[in-house]
């Protein structure tokens, strides 16, 4: 292995160190300097100082809290240097016990905090902040994205089907009207937490599905966002134990963690949802599913109303989850949830979902108009999954030469290699299936 390619394997392994930990250390700093744009300038600095030290001094047993500690480092370096040009500029002289008095709290604050706050948790911390009314609901989620998830501009730019740049200039200036505004690092009181959950629960679910279908790279599945979110939303369902909407999101992502095992072949191939081992699918994390589902249920019919957009979510996955073979499957009632959550939510995607469970439930001839009505949506334009859906329509019902041009084009148009490879292989199966006779 030559030296270029030597120094290329190292840091790829400082990304994936990197991107595995990125969000605890963002989180741990912020709760030190109370400033989430400070705090993740500083992390930067710890990456960008393993990315020097790394390669010629060697890669540390433990990456993860080389890095945090390195962080920690530059976040205290700070804070010094900020009390002592205080106290330059305020003409304190040498007395220590008028630096504590006056400086000390930089440092005291930050543990107070951590010892007080009712969830001793940076992570969730970083989300409320984040998630600060001061900020626009856009900015909240691609700030948190951004920090909680460590991903980068053009990803999270893929998961709100816009544009690159407007989603960086909705960081940058997130991080600026923080600052500005001053705004505390801390998990809200309970009179505060209402406003704020709706953007907190839309963030926690991004960063599932981050992690549960990978926007890009080389595999499908990022497993430790889907833990973490996974673990963010368990939190915070305690936290607001009479918000069915907190259990209805908890609800989704238990089901739909529970085929994680069956989601990949041995060779880390994407297996879609019907062809998929069930056998292989989490029985415990099901469960766990099931039970936040009939506490979503329980919570809303007590109050005579009917399950959000979450909720609605849960009860599809739960569909799905309770058939134990493919075609036990039952996908009448899946429309009518889609039916449901298309008046709750609007969004052609939500409409596009609905035609793949019509297709299902009445056959793809009911399902290709509407998937035709989609082609012409603005929002659509770089979906791949839209011209996956219609090929797949098309392959069913024998217009084999229009199908694998629809494979091809969703294979285009997907910057996760493992689902580009998917789709070529089922372009390639339209192209070699013998013509059916009707």
């Amino acid at each position: 292995m030559d030296s270029r390619t030597g120094r290329d394997e190292i840091d790829r392994r400082i990304a994936a160190v990197w991107r595995i930990e990125s969000a605890k250390i963002v989180a741990s700093v912020a709760r030190i300097v109370r400033d989430v744009g400070l705090a993740e300038e500083l992390a930067q600095d710890a990456l960008l100082a393993a990315l020097q030290t790394w390669p010629r001094d060697g890669i540390p047993a433990n990456g993860g809290a080389w890095l945090m500690t390195t962080a920690k480092n530059r976040a205290f370096d700070h804070l010094r240097q900020r009390a002592l040009h205080a106290r330059k500029e305020e003409e304190l002289g040498a007395d220590m016990a008028t630096l504590g008095e006056d400086h000390q709290p930089d440092f005291v604050d930050a543990l107070d905090a951590a010892r007080q706050d009712d969830i001793g948790d940076d992570l969730l911390r970083l989300i409320f902040t984040a998630c600060h009314p001061v900020l626009s609901t856009e900015a909240r989620v691609a700030l948190t994205l951004r920090l909680l998830g460590g991903l980068a501009t053009d990803e999270i730019a893929r998961a709100f089907l816009v544009p690159e740049p407007t989603i960086a200039q909705r960081i940058v200036r997130a991080k600026r009207s923080l600052t500005a505004a001053q705004v505390p690092f801390e998990v809200p009181r309970a009179d505060e937490r209402a406003e704020r959950l709706a953007s907190v629960l839309e963030v926690i679910y991004l960063v599932f599905n981050e992690g549960y279908s990978a926007t890009a790279g080389e595999d499908w599945m990022r497993p430790t966002l889907c833990e973490e979110a996974l673990r963010l939303g368990r939190i915070l369902a305690g936290l607001v134990p009479d918000e069915a909407e907190a259990h209805g999101l908890l609800a989704l992502m238990e089901i739909q963690a529970s085929r994680t095992a069956a989601r990949t072949d041995a060779q880390g191939r994407p297996v879609l949802l019907l062809d998929q081992d069930r056998s292989r699918w989490d029985q415990l994390l099901i469960r766990r599913g099931l039970a936040a589902l009939t506490t979503a249920q329980a919570l809303i019919a007590g109050r005579g109303m009917t399950l959000g957009n979450y909720g609605l979510q849960a009860a599809i996955a739960a569909c799905h989850a309770r058939a134990r073979k493919p075609e036990d499957t039952d996908w009448p009632l899946i429309v009518a949830l889609y039916d449901a959550l298309a008046e709750l939510r609007p969004s052609p995607v939500v409409e596009l979902n609905r035609a793949v469970a019509i297709g299902m439930a009445f056959g793809p001839a009911e399902a290709l108009p509407l998937v035709d009505e989609l082609m012409a949506v603005p929002a659509l334009k770089t979906y791949h999954w839209l011209p996956s859906v219609r090929g797949d329509l098309l392959l069913k019902l024998g217009r084999l030469a229009e199908a694998r041009i629809e494979f091809e084009n969703a294979a285009a148009l997907t910057r996760n290699e493992r689902e580009r490879q998917l789709l070529l292989a089922r372009a390639a199966e339209a192209a070699e299936a013998p013509p059916q006779r009707h």
